[in-house]
């Protein structure tokens, strides 16, 4: 049974109706199954069981703290990207011993404080960030653990803007310039080379791409082994894609054979970052119909949930699944689901088939990743609440924010 079902004619997620969720929640409010999280973890630790692992969760997909901490509870490790987001994940309980650092900009406060947290690993993007890294490593008495992420100059065949693994993406460096970055940190003694790193891209629903990439990978992985430096780990990123429409999804058991039957006979210890896949269809954001308006022959939905708490569809021309909470067999019929926000671009969806009518409810699927995190104040909106259900429980992990929490950090001109 999924975890988000019709049960007597209504939506509920696992064991809660959505619409007692708004009654007491009120809306637009995002609502992820623990139940789905745990599933999609569990089901990447075990296709992977015969080969030592870690799974680092991608925080930047959802860094809600409940979110957070249930995978910590897990055992999980982390993939950050910022400092905020290290802060989050040793907040949450996460081990600072379980997390890589990626990103093309660290700055030196959050180097300084990944050093200070005795993080796992930097995944460094440039010889001069390994020179920096060097200096405040050397300043804090500290010993930096790197791999260095490489640029396979792969296509991932997915959104352009999810593309990470091309030449002219702004992410990783060749493998001329990993050699050389590689040879630069044997000498420095305030640096310890653990392994490399690679990620090209999200959303890839096509098994070569993730293949062609590792064997590129390996090549360069033999080439230091001959130069007398051993790596220890080998991080092959995330970018597995979900089910947003109709996408054929990567199978992870498939993904896992092929990875290890490319792998061969190395031993490096296998690092992953998944973001999406392990929450991305764990969350549903729920909405509520404001009206329902006519401008010629095109028919809109205008709903309380907008382009500032879903970016996606507008951002990524993303498609997403929109259901009534109600079941009817009423007619149905095609409108744009749009928001309050003052912009063209504000629309959940378009020319969707919905039997609907005003004070409504409709569950938008498939936000549990960059939903909620990448959602804003813009028209000075209050950001969205946000649920864990677990059974028949429901745990409010963020609450609505309200304006006087906007405008906290705000002053009047001259009234300080």
């Amino acid at each position: 049974m999924s975890e988000f079902h019709f049960s007597d004619g209504q939506l509920q997620v696992e064991d809660v109706p959505l619409r007692a969720i708004a009654g007491e929640f009120s809306t637009p409010t995002f609502v992820y199954s623990k139940a789905a999280i745990v599933t999609a973890y569990e089901n990447y630790q075990n296709a992977f069981s015969e080969h030592e692992h870690l799974i680092c969760y991608a925080v930047k997909a959802n860094s809600n703290l409940g979110i957070l901490s249930l995978l910590a509870s897990m055992g999980s490790g982390f993939d950050i990207v910022s400092g905020g987001e290290l802060h989050r994940v040793i907040k949450a309980g996460g081990e600072p011993g379980k997390v890589v650092f990626s990103g093309v900009g660290k700055q030196p406060w959050e180097i300084q404080f990944a050093l200070e947290s005795d993080i796992a690993c930097f995944n460094l993007e440039s010889d001069s960030e390994l020179q920096l890294l060097n200096e405040i490593a050397i300043k804090l008495g500290k010993v930096a653990a790197i791999s260095v992420r490489v640029n396979p100059d792969v296509d991932a065949k997915t959104h352009p803007y999810t593309a990470t693994g091309l030449k002219e993406n702004k992410f990783g460096v060749s493998a001329k310039q990993a050699m050389a970055i590689y040879r630069r940190a044997q000498q420095l003694p305030n640096i310890k080379i653990e392994g490399i790193d690679y990620h090209i891209g999200s959303q890839i629903t096509d098994l070569s791409p993730l293949i062609d990439s590792l064997t590129h990978i390996l090549e360069l992985v033999d080439e230091l082994e001959a130069i007398d430096i051993s790596l220890s780990h080998i991080d092959v990123g995330g970018g597995i894609g979900i089910i947003y429409n109709d996408e054929q999804p990567i199978d992870i058991d498939d993904y896992a054979s092929s990875i290890l039957q490319t792998l061969g006979g190395r031993r490096q210890r296998l690092l992953f970052e998944p973001g999406r896949f392990i929450v991305g269809n764990a969350g549903i954001l729920l909405t509520r119909v404001i009206t329902i308006k006519q401008n010629d022959h095109k028919k809109f939905v205008v709903v309380d949930a907008a382009m500032n708490d879903l970016i996606r569809p507008a951002l990524y021309q993303s498609w997403q699944q929109i259901e009534n909470v109600e079941q009817s067999d009423e007619p149905t019929d095609f409108y744009d689901v749009v928001g309050p926000v003052c912009e063209s671009a504000d629309f959940l969806a378009r020319n969707r088939k919905l039997f609907v009518r005003e004070d409504d409810l409709l569950a938008i699927f498939s936000c549990g990743a960059y939903g909620s995190v990448m959602s804003s104040n813009y028209n000075s909106r209050n950001r969205a609440a946000e649920l864990i259900v677990s059974g028949a429980d429901v745990h409010c992990v963020r609450k609505r924010e309200t304006i006087a929490d906007q405008i906290r950090l705000e002053s009047v001109l001259g009234s300080d």
